[in-house]
């Protein structure tokens, strides 16, 4: 059997894993069968490193590699270590606090694994639901946040947040902003995206354009399903991306992602 693809790159949020944040019987199944014919299953997620282990050991992926923070780390899974990182620096992350002030979002980071925020918010809360991380809500972000960090999130409505979205955008062309939820806007270093990771992780496996399948359901996910050999989304994507993708599959709750093993790599 010769096999097509060498790569199968995994949105987790909403694509692997259904609405109770698990991966299913028939995923697990389909993936495990994947990877004896040898083709490397990558997660690729807008999550924090720590709150994809877990899974990447469900998953048993000991041996592949790991995409956090939407492209800002790649961490090797057999060698434990992190083989790219890039940050937001603290003037950045300062002058992004202003922006959210002024816009009236909520905004988020990440200090020694904690969720750092000024404020509360429902969809603060979320994050802490999806991540598992703790939150240490402080008086003053700029204080607690005295170093670089790997991303910025803002929170808010999603219509609302839409809007934000384009302003942001023309406001700092210098930084890359995109949405992993209808209520988080995510904000990384110029030039970080999923896209741009798998295509580093590929060139250092040797491994063709052509060869990679990535699926996904949102805006962070666009870049890496226009730049894989064959972009997949899953039926619940955002309703303004579905023309984008080579192919839609099942949603993220009927097993999208067996779907696409099944059809793609077995047969």
């Amino acid at each position: 059997m010769k096999i097509k693809y060498k790569m199968l790159v995994l949105d987790m949020d909403d694509t692997l894993l259904n609405d109770n944040h698990e991966v299913s019987i028939e995923n697990k199944e389909m993936l495990a069968k994947a990877m004896e014919l040898g083709i490397h299953v990558v997660l690729a997620s807008g999550r924090p490193t720590p709150a994809m282990t877990a899974y990447a050991k469900e998953l048993n992926l000991h041996n592949s590699f790991m995409i956090s923070y939407n492209g800002a780390v790649i961490s090797d899974l057999k060698e434990d270590k992190i083989i790219f990182e890039q940050t937001l620096t603290q003037e950045q992350i300062h002058e992004l606090y202003e922006y959210s002030v002024k816009s009236k979002t909520h905004i988020i980071t990440y200090v020694n694994g904690k969720i750092v925020s000024e404020t509360d918010s429902e969809y603060i809360e979320i994050e802490k639901n999806i991540t598992g991380l703790e939150h240490n809500k402080v008086v003053s972000f700029k204080a607690e946040v005295q170093s670089s960090a790997i991303k910025c999130i803002l929170l808010e409505e999603p219509s609302y947040l839409k809007e934000v979205e384009k302003d942001l955008k023309a406001a700092m062309p210098h930084l890359s902003v995109c949405m992993s939820k209808p209520f988080f806007l995510e904000v990384a270093q110029n030039g970080i995206d999923k896209g741009a990771s798998i295509k580093f992780l590929a060139e250092k496996l040797g491994i063709l354009q052509s060869e990679i399948i990535a699926v996904g359901n949102a805006g962070n996910d666009l870049t890496m399903i226009e730049y894989a050999g064959l972009g997949v989304w899953v039926d619940n994507v955002d309703p303004e991306l579905r023309d984008k993708a080579d192919v839609i599959v099942a949603s993220n709750n009927n097993h999208g992602v067996a779907e696409v093993v099944r059809r793609f790599i077995l047969e």
